[in-house]
């Protein structure tokens, strides 16, 4: 020992304050749980009873892992930590969704500089609530302390997660037909895609006077800060799906994640037949004509790398349609009919072609 410290700590590695961030977390980790899972934290691994399998004829278990890129820069600028999680959770279990499995559980993964207690089990806090409303259960994860290779208050988040689906129930392109609707929903902001361009635009701009755009700026175009536009926590649509696919005949989903909608929509669509989406069925957030306009942004590159405000699309018969939109509005996810699905013909197959203009853009 030297001055009270082991080597660890004196290699900048505080196992004492990893301790104290478990204990912090054990109380949102405890409520982000499911009837399956056995045992608590602690373990060397989380527990899932498979059993619970048996009830599914042919179950496919389905996995997805994610980050949430460079989002954590603006919660680690604005010392806001508790909301990261649902960009976390929301970019791993959406991924499942979308092939119609119900997502079981998940692990989580936080790299930092520095363990501060109280920041880590905030972003733990996010995760947990966040895994609660997707219906998920939290069954691990880890903390990993490391000191010079990332400052002392930056970190980054990564999780995975692991859903089933009984195999006839399916969803992807070989269910898709022409003559379908392509359903668009609404997404609750920016989500977490593209803020290495988003940050690139907004924060190297500069106001009339020539003074930085910062995130405590506020814009009126907005109703709020800068700072809180960009750390809008990503919409998770988990459950209004899965009862989508359980109530509707739903024959695809494509989660709008970075590439944008055209480019997540296809690959979900079959090589012999092609969709056509209508940009005047709706409006993008302010946000999205903000990064446009101040980083004179071409329309084909902020479709490239933004969601452009819709965060997930359902292809579906078109009898389905009004029940569907229904059903997403109970789970306060505003939805709308926003293409069609028809053969290639002299069309690339497999394209999505969006046609149109926003109103007023």
């Amino acid at each position: 020992m030297t001055n009270g410290q082991n080597a660890y700590a004196r290699a900048g590695v505080d196992i004492e304050a990893a301790d104290t961030a478990i204990e912090l977390m054990k109380g949102y980790v405890a409520r982000a749980t499911r009837p399956e899972v056995i045992g608590g934290l602690g373990g060397f691994a989380g527990l899932f009873d498979a059993s619970a399998l048996t009830k599914y004829e042919r179950p496919l278990l389905a996995t997805s892992t994610d980050g949430v890129g460079t989002k954590v820069a603006i919660a680690q600028a604005m010392d806001v930590h508790d909301t990261i999680g649902f960009d976390l959770v929301g970019m791993v279990v959406d991924d499942l969704v979308v092939c119609g499995a119900e997502p079981l559980f998940m692990t989580d993964y936080i790299a930092t500089g520095r363990v501060v207690p109280e920041r880590i089990a905030a972003i733990v806090k996010g995760i947990a609530e966040a895994c609660r409303v997707a219906g998920c259960a939290l069954v691990g994860g880890e903390t990993a302390e490391h000191p010079g290779l990332l400052g002392p208050d930056e970190y980054d988040v990564a999780g995975a997660t692991t859903g089933v689906v009984e195999a006839d129930r399916l969803l992807g392109p070989g269910r898709v037909r022409p003559g379908d609707v392509v359903l668009a929903m609404a997404a609750s902001g920016l989500h977490s895609n593209g803020y290495s361009l988003v940050r690139h635009v907004l924060l190297g701009a500069t106001d009339e006077g020539g003074a930085a755009w910062s995130l405590d700026r506020n814009v009126p175009e907005l109703g709020r800060s800068l700072g809180e536009e960009l750390l809008t926590p990503t919409r998770i649509y988990a459950k209004a799906c899965l009862e989508l696919a359980d109530r509707t005949g739903v024959h695809a989903m494509s989660h709008i994640t970075g590439g944008g909608l055209a480019t997540n929509l296809e690959r979900v669509m079959p090589v012999e037949l092609t969709a056509t989406l209508d940009r005047g069925t709706w409006t993008p957030q302010p946000v999205f004509d903000l990064v446009r306009r101040v980083g004179d942004v071409s329309q084909e590159d902020l479709e490239a790398t933004l969601n452009c405000g819709v965060g997930m699309v359902a292809v579906l018969p078109p009898d389905d349609v009004d029940e569907a939109v229904r059903l997403l509005a109970e789970h306060d996810v505003r939805a709308w009919p926003a293409g069609e699905v028809r053969e290639a013909g002299d069309a690339r197959g497999g394209s999505v072609r969006l046609t149109g203009q926003h109103p007023g853009w």
